[in-house]
């Protein structure tokens, strides 16, 4: 984790809710495979608090092995791209004509300031949605309020209802909220292929005088 984040976590973690969590997490990770490892659960907060300029909100971690890192949407370089991803990677290629990755890993897409956020960090082995209702939603809405009182000019990019939800802890005034479907094959050509999210995040990147993300 990034120092800048260390002042919240640290008040968080006292937090009851998050206690009864630990708790909860403390005995899943006993019984059961869980992701992402433990280490990884709090990857996202790698990225600078004071250099965050975009929030990517997923809703859980992906199920499957050697997935799950701790990034929204990114996987391990050396795994299959998964479906919802692929699609995220074909509307970048729609709208600002960048080529297709290779690999589903978005380290670097956290390394310029985009903060890859899952609803709900842990999910158990192959049951998606397992660890939603634990306490998480709870941290995330506090994540997104921090944020807001920390920094502006951010561009939310909320894609699907879990995402969408939070839009009423978002000051639109001072950012720029973006709302679509979710990208994964469910939902992709229901309002998500051809909204052009990243061109107009960049766009209003430029317009704040902030550096635009290379996708």
């Amino acid at each position: 984790m990034h120092q800048s984040w260390q002042p919240f976590l640290k008040e968080e973690f006292k937090q009851p809710y998050f206690a009864d969590l630990s708790a909860f997490l403390r005995q899943a990770y006993r019984n059961g495979v869980v992701y992402p490892p433990k280490n990884q659960v709090f990857s996202a907060f790698a990225t600078d608090l004071n250099a965050v300029k975009v929030v990517i909100l997923g809703q859980d971690p992906y199920h499957g092995p050697r997935q799950a890192h701790g990034l929204a949407f990114s996987v391990t370089p050396a795994v299959a791209i998964p479906p919802s991803l692929r699609n995220i990677f074909q509307e970048i290629h729609t709208d600002t004509g960048r080529p297709i990755p290779t690999t589903g890993y978005l380290g670097r897409w956290a390394e310029q300031g985009v903060l890859l956020l899952n609803n709900v960090l842990t999910v158990e082995a192959g049951r998606a949605g397992s660890h939603r209702g634990r306490g998480w939603e709870i941290f995330t809405q506090h994540v997104i309020t921090y944020l807001g009182e920390k920094r502006q000019h951010v561009v939310y990019l909320l894609w699907g209802r879990d995402a969408r939800a939070k839009k009423e802890l978002i000051d639109g005034e001072r950012n720029l909220i973006l709302e679509a479907a979710h990208p994964s094959p469910l939902s992709a050509y229901h309002g998500f292929f051809g909204c052009h999210p990243f061109s107009q995040c960049n766009d209003y990147l430029i317009k704040t005088g902030q550096t635009p993300i290379a996708w």
